[in-house]
């Protein structure tokens, strides 16, 4: 049987934390920040983690399964 490929846009997007969490970024960060307050930037910026229920999808894409 062949090797999964790996989707080449989620590993751009996510990464594996060292608890096997994966890390994501939040999206309405990158234009058209004129519009959007200071606070919504601000909370914006830190990563966040992928929901439990869409794990199992971002980990097939990423090829650990």
């Amino acid at each position: 049987m062949p090797k999964m490929k790996t989707n080449s846009s989620a590993k751009k997007r996510f990464t594996i934390t060292g608890s096997g969490k994966i890390k994501r970024k939040h999206a309405f960060k990158s234009h058209i920040l004129t519009k959007k307050t200071k606070k919504q930037k601000r909370n914006l910026t830190h990563a966040g983690l992928v929901h439990k229920a869409d794990e199992p999808n971002v980990k097939q894409m990423l090829a650990m399964k």
